[in-house]
């Protein structure tokens, strides 16, 4: 590692000693004691902590704004926030495309809060445009009309800048910690703990704070909010802009082309002999192994018949499609995610959610208990469970990252489970006295019956989604972190619209020939709990699926899974 300006005679400490890979906003080499670690992560932190605030202001309360304000019935209120959650967590791959190939992190995120401070104005000023008038009926029409246009605009604005924002604030967050330093490295296992409590500290705000203004004050006020902690967000980017490492991007092809061109190559050779690339192995000195071995037909772009490539080009390539199992296989776990902000908040919505006389507790604020024992876990796990693991395993992360996520899959498993079974009590009580056809009646059934598969899902993230975000992190190439976590956030994007379409299916199917449908605006006639025990069968099975796929799992690097 190069050094400058040390004294070795004089016996004082390489306070200079550069990070390799690594420059300051001077584009000078990063010296170690004085940018990244957490004096870095924490402003990167506090970015997330603003964002998460602004993002869940909006997302937390939309289905509540979707059936109110807008008049849309709950089948579509709820389809629509899982297009928007969908499309929100598929343009992060857009977003990391850009910054890993053309902006780079730093400066995709300042482009991307920039945009979401657009796309935040509108939507509150499309709030503020009365969707009513006195005048005529035309004119309440085109005044509705341009109210939802302007919305839906804005919405998707948010969407696109959280594309750009969410995976690259997280990978240049983690690039402050450089892996090849063993304190470094375990800082960063730490890392990944501490960013999801900070977003989680954001969140939890967000629903006990923002969603009473929404419900009780001004949606105005609920939307113009987030647009406020967003500037707040920029700001602190700003601030920490002289502590920051920055990674050096080869100059070469960008990550991209260089994995296309192996499968190019191996799709060109697909028809040498097996002692052609046998030959090929030899020559470039690949040795045989597990990890050599597995996806072999991608050997075949060694041989130089179309265009060969290197050991790194043909590592590279192996490691993102590696990947793809256990990306499928977490697809349920995202569906059974996508249920909490819009089927649990209606649900508690109809149960008794009074805290004094005078104050009722907003549905779409259970949400936070997901948080709050996010919140709560994660300091006993990172600083009690993990260095007990540690002490056994003799591993950095304590357990591995695979078995982390799959604790998780198994506890939304039993969460789903749980959901179930509550619904079924509320609908009975519902029976029991009368309700059936009274939508509009409070059920007698408090609703803290709603806490433990809230809680329940809480704790499944810590272990699944900050498990998934390091494994996708760390098992692309360096140059495609921030695709590598689009590929996380994408999981959640497909399962919304899986989501959405098993919504649309089943509503179709069962509201055939005058039946009530599973998710009729009157809940106490509908059958949510059906639903909820067919994701809860889905996730018994997408589970198996993962396990087996995990035990076969060919790590990028052996030492960490």
């Amino acid at each position: 590692m190069p050094i400058s300006g040390a004294d070795d005679e004089a016996g004082t400490p390489f306070l200079n000693v550069t990070v390799n890979g690594s420059v300051d906003y001077r584009s000078k080499p990063a010296v170690r004691s004085a940018s990244g670690g957490w004096r870095s992560a924490g402003f990167i932190i506090g970015v997330e902590v603003a964002e998460r605030f602004a993002y869940y202001g909006i997302s937390s309360n939309l289905i509540t704004y979707l059936t109110g304000p807008l008049g849309q019935s709950t089948a579509a209120a709820a389809a629509n926030v899982n297009a928007w959650s969908g499309t929100a967590s598929l343009l992060p791959l857009l977003g990391a495309f850009v910054a890993d190939s053309f902006l780079g992190r730093f400066r995709t995120i300042l482009a991307a809060s920039a945009l979401y401070i657009l796309g935040l104005g509108l939507l509150t000023l499309s709030a503020m445009i009365p969707s009513d008038c006195n005048v005529s009926n035309l004119l309440a029409s085109c005044s509705r009309r341009f109210q939802v246009i302007t919305f839906f605009s804005a919405l998707y604005l948010v969407a696109l800048a959280q594309g750009g924002h969410k995976p690259c604030v997280q990978a240049f967050g983690a690039d402050q910690f450089d892996e090849k330093d063993p304190e470094e490295c375990k800082e960063k296992a730490s890392f990944f703990n501490w960013w999801y409590f900070g977003m989680c500290f954001g969140t939890l705000v967000t629903l006990w704070v923002l969603n009473y203004v929404q419900d009780n004050l001004s949606w105005a006020l609920g939307f113009g909010i987030p647009c406020i902690a967003m500037v707040v967000a920029l700001i602190i980017l700003l601030l920490g802009t002289s502590t920051y490492r920055f990674s050096i991007r080869r100059e070469d092809q960008s990550p991209f082309a260089r994995i296309w061109n192996v499968y190019v190559a191996a799709v060109k050779n697909w028809g040498v002999s097996a002692s052609a690339v046998a030959d090929a192995e030899e020559r470039i000195g690949l040795v045989s192994d597990k990890s050599s071995q597995q996806f072999s037909f991608l050997n075949k772009a060694l041989v130089a018949n179309n265009g060969s490539c290197s050991i790194d080009e043909l590592e590279e390539a192996k490691s993102v499609l590696r990947l793809a199992p256990i990306w499928f296989t977490c697809l349920v776990y995202a569906v059974v995610f996508a249920q909490s902000p819009t089927f649990f908040t209606k649900q508690g919505a109809t149960m008794e959610r009074s805290i004094t006389p005078s104050y009722k507790i907003s549905p779409a604020t259970l949400q936070s208990f997901i948080s709050l024992s996010i919140v709560i876990f994660i300091p006993i796990y990172d600083r009690v469970l993990i260095p007990v693991a540690r002490s056994i395993t003799h591993k950095p992360g304590g357990i591995t990252m695979l078995q982390r996520i799959g604790t998780g899959l198994f506890l939304s498993f039993l969460a789903m489970v749980i959901a179930a079974l509550v619904e079924m009590k509320r609908l009975k009580t519902a029976a029991d006295y009368g309700l059936i056809d009274s939508p509009d009646a409070t059920v007698p059934m408090r609703v803290w019956w709603l806490v433990p598969q809230y809680v329940l899902f809480g704790i499944s993230d810590v272990f699944a989604i900050v498990g998934l975000q390091e494994f996708f992190y760390d098992q692309v190439p360096t140059e495609l972190r921030s695709v590598g976590l689009a590929l996380y956030l994408s999981i959640f994007g497909i399962g919304s619209f899986l989501s959405s379409f098993l919504i649309s299916i089943i509503e179709k199917v069962t509201s055939q020939s005058g039946q009530v449908s599973w998710f009729a605006n009157n809940l106490n006639q509908a059958h949510l709990d059906y639903f909820y025990w067919l994701l809860a069968c889905l996730s018994f099975i997408g589970l198996a699926s993962y396990m087996y796929f995990a035990k076969s799992y060919v790590s990028k690097r052996l030492n960490t899974l």
